[in-house]
C-alpha cells in the first residue's frame, strides 16, 4: 500500500498540481456515497429512535412488541428458512445431476434451469395464483369438476404456497454457483476414495459436497437474503389471507397511513427489525464458512470424471424434464393464456380468446408511461452506476487512499439491505426534510434508490477488471508525457470497457423488472412496468395484468438476447 501511495503521489507531481486528480476522485467518491447511501440509512436509524430531536425508543419498542409484527417476523423467518433449505437441496441436486453425471441433453437443460433467474418472481406468483387460487384457480376448479371434490385440493395462498413459488425462482442461485464449482473440481480425491472401495453415495457425502461447501454456502446466503427481503410473492399470495412478512408489513403500514410521516416512521422502525434479521443471516453464513478450510478446490484444473447413472438415467431425465415443465413452462403458458381470455374465469379455450386485453392495455396511457419510466430509470441507473462504480473501483484499487475500506463497504452496503428498507430511507431523506429538497412522487426518487441499490454491481465488475491492469501501463503513458486524465482516458478506460459494459447490463436487466423498491416510491405519473402490472392485478384486472405481464416477459427475453449478443465475445482485460 505504501508503494502504491508513493507511486500515485509521484504521478500527481508530474501534473505539477498540489491537489491531484486522484484527490479529486477520492473526494468525489466519498461525497457521492454520502449522498446516495449514508444519508438514507442514517435517516432510517434516526427516525426509528429519535423524535423531534430527542432520543425516543418508544416507537421502536411498540412496533417490536406488536403481535402483528411478531407474527410477520415469524412468517419472514419461517418462509426464508424453508425456501433456503429446499432451494439449496434442489439447486445442489440438479447441479450435481447436470454437472457430474452422464444424463442426456445436459447443455440444453442447464440453460433452461437458469431461466427462472431471468424472470421476476412476482410474475410467477401471479401465474400460480391464477392456477391454484383456493377459490378461483383454473386447475382447482377443473379438479373439483372432474372428480366431484367438495373443495379445492390446492391453496397457493398460504405460507407453503409462498415457499413453493420462491423456491422455483431462487434455487438457480445455488444451482449456477455449485455447477460451476463441480466442473472445476480436482477429481483425484474422489478417484482415490473409489479405489479404496467407497460407495458412490459415500464419495458424494464425504468428499464432493464438502469440497463445494463455499459455493453452496454462497448460493444459500443469496437465497436467504432474497427471501427475507422479498416483497412480490408474499404480497400477491399472502395479502388476501392476511399472511404478512416484514417487507409486506412495511408496505401495508405506509399504505394504511396514506403516506403520513408517522406511518413512514413506523415503517422505519420495522425496517430496523428487517435489517437485524438479515444481519443475523450474514453472521450465520460467515460462521459456517469460518469452520473449515476449502483451499483444496483451487488446485489443478482438470475435468472431473462423469458418473454413469446406468438404470437411473431415464427416470432422472424424466424427473428433470418434469421439474422444468413445472417451474418454467406452466407459469409462462398460464400468463400468456390468461392474457388472451375475454374475462377472468372463462375456460381457457380458443373461442374465449381475444386480443382486446392487449388493445386495452396499450390504449391506456399508463402502460406506455410505465414502460417509458422503467426504460428511463433502468438505463439511466445503468449508465450512472457504470461510471460511478468505475470511479469508486479506481479509487479503491488504484489510488488506495486512507479509508478505502470504508469506501468499499459503503458501496456494497445497499446490496445487503432489503429494497423495502432502502425505499423507506430514500423517502425519509429526499422528501423535503433535508435542505427542502423534495423528490417525492417524481421519477428521480426511484432513480436515486436504483443508484444506491445497484451501485455494487458495477463496482465489483470494474474492480475485477482494474485488478488485471498493471500500474506500469499508466506509468508508461505518463512517462511519455501524457497527463493523468489522458492516461486514464486512453489507457485504463479502454482496457476495462468490456467490464463497464457488462456492469451496465447487470444493472439494466434487474432494474427493468424491479418492483420491491418502486412500489413504495412511485407517484401518480411515475409508475414503473412492475408497479403497473402489480396495480392492474391489485385492481382485479387479471387478464389485463397477465397481458402486460406477457409483454414484460417478451421485453426481458429481447433485452437478455441483446445482452448475450453484445457480451458474447467479452474476454475481459
Amino acid at each position: 500500500m505504501r508503494l502504491g501511495l508513493r507511486r500515485n503521489r509521484d504521478l500527481a507531481a508530474l501534473d505539477g498540481r498540489r491537489f491531484s486528480l486522484d484527490g479529486a476522485m477520492t473526494l468525489l467518491s466519498f461525497a457521492l456515497l454520502l449522498v446516495i447511501v449514508v444519508i438514507p440509512i442514517f435517516m432510517i436509524v434516526y427516525h426509528a429512535f429519535f423524535y423531534q430531536g430527542r432520543f425516543d425508543p418508544s416507537l421502536f419498542a411498540s412496533q417490536l412488541l406488536d403481535p402483528k409484527t411478531l407474527g410477520s417476523m415469524w412468517n419472514t423467518v419461517k418462509i426464508a428458512f424453508w425456501v433456503t433449505l429446499f432451494g439449496t437441496v434442489m439447486g445442489v441436486f440438479y447441479a450435481w445431476l447436470l454437472g457430474r453425471s452422464d444424463i442426456p441433453a445436459k447443455g440444453l437443460m442447464r440453460a433452461l434451469f437458469s431461466i427462472p433467474y431471468m424472470f421476476p418472481p412476482f410474475l410467477g406468483a401471479m401465474a400460480w395464483d391464477l392456477l391454484l387460487n383456493g377459490r378461483s384457480g383454473y386447475l382447482n376448479r377443473w379438479l373439483v369438476r372432474a372428480f366431484g371434490l367438495a373443495g379445492a385440493p390446492f391453496n397457493i395462498n398460504s405460507v407453503w404456497g409462498i415457499v413453493f413459488v420462491e423456491i422455483s425462482y431462487y434455487f438457480p442461485f445455488v444451482f449456477m454457483q455449485v455447477v460451476s464449482a463441480l466442473e472445476r473440481m480436482d477429481p483425484t480425491l474422489e478417484e482415490c476414495a473409489r479405489i479404496a472401495g467407497a460407495r458412490q453415495m459415500t464419495v458424494i457425502r464425504k468428499i464432493t459436497l464438502p469440497l463445494v461447501l463455499p459455493a453452496i454456502s454462497a448460493g444459500a446466503l443469496l437465497i436467504l437474503i432474497s427471501s427475507l427481503a422479498h416483497f412480490g410473492v408474499p404480497s400477491i399470495l399472502g395479502f388476501s389471507q392476511g399472511i404478512f412478512t416484514l417487507p409486506t408489513q412495511i408496505f401495508d403500514t405506509i399504505q394504511r397511513a396514506e403516506g403520513s410521516f408517522e406511518g413512514i416512521r413506523q415503517g422505519a422502525a420495522l425496517s430496523i427489525l428487517l435489517v437485524v434479521v438479515v444481519s443475523a443471516a450474514l453472521i450465520v453464513q460467515k460462521k459456517v464458512l469460518s469452520a473449515g478450510s476449502y483451499d483444496i478446490i483451487k488446485g489443478k484444473s482438470m475435468r472431473p470424471t462423469l458418473i454413469k447413472l446406468r438404470g437411473s438415467r431415464i427416470p432422472l431425465l424424466i424427473l428433470a424434464v418434469a421439474t422444468l415443465v413445472m417451474i418454467v413452462v406452466v407459469p409462462l403458458v398460464m400468463i400468456f393464456l390468461v392474457g388472451l381470455v375475454k374475462a377472468y374465469g372463462l375456460p381457457l379455450i380458443p373461442k374465449n380468446f381475444t386480443l382486446n386485453n392487449y388493445v386495452k392495455v396499450f390504449s391506456a396511457s399508463g402502460t406506455f408511461a410505465s414502460i417509458k419510466n422503467s426504460l428511463f430509470a433502468s438505463s439511466t441507473a445503468g449508465v450512472v452506476c457504470m461510471f460511478l462504480g468505475t470511479l469508486i473501483a479506481y479509487v479503491v484499487q488504484k489510488i488506495r487512499p486512507r479509508g478505502r475500506g470504508v469506501l468499499e463497504v459503503l458501496s456494497v452496503l445497499p446490496y445487503s439491505i432489503p429494497g423495502t428498507v432502502l425505499a423507506v430511507g430514500v423517502i425519509l431523506a429526499w422528501s423535503g426534510s433535508l435542505g427542502g429538497i423534495s423528490l417525492y412522487n417524481t421519477i428521480w426518487i426511484i432513480l436515486v434508490a436504483y443508484l444506491a441499490r445497484y451501485l455494487s454491481f458495477s463496482m465489483k465488475s470494474s474492480s475485477a477488471a482494474l485488478l488485471q491492469v498493471h500500474p506500469s501501463l499508466e506509468e508508461a503513458a505518463r512517462a511519455c508525457g501524457a497527463s493523468h486524465t489522458e492516461s486514464l482516458k486512453d489507457v485504463t478506460l479502454p482496457l476495462i470497457r468490456p467490464a463497464m459494459v457488462a456492469g451496465f447490463f447487470l444493472i439494466f436487466l434487474p432494474a427493468m423488472r424491479e418492483v420491491t423498491t418502486s412500489v413504495l416510491l412511485y407517484g401518480p405519473y411515475t409508475r414503473t412496468l412492475g408497479v403497473q402490472i402489480y396495480s392492474l392485478r391489485d385492481a382485479g384486472m387479471m387478464p389485463q395484468a397477465a397481458a402486460l405481464g406477457s409483454v414484460a416477459i417478451l421485453l426481458i427475453i429481447v433485452c437478455n438476447a441483446v445482452v448475450t449478443y453484445l457480451t458474447r465475445d467479452r474476454k475481459g482485460v
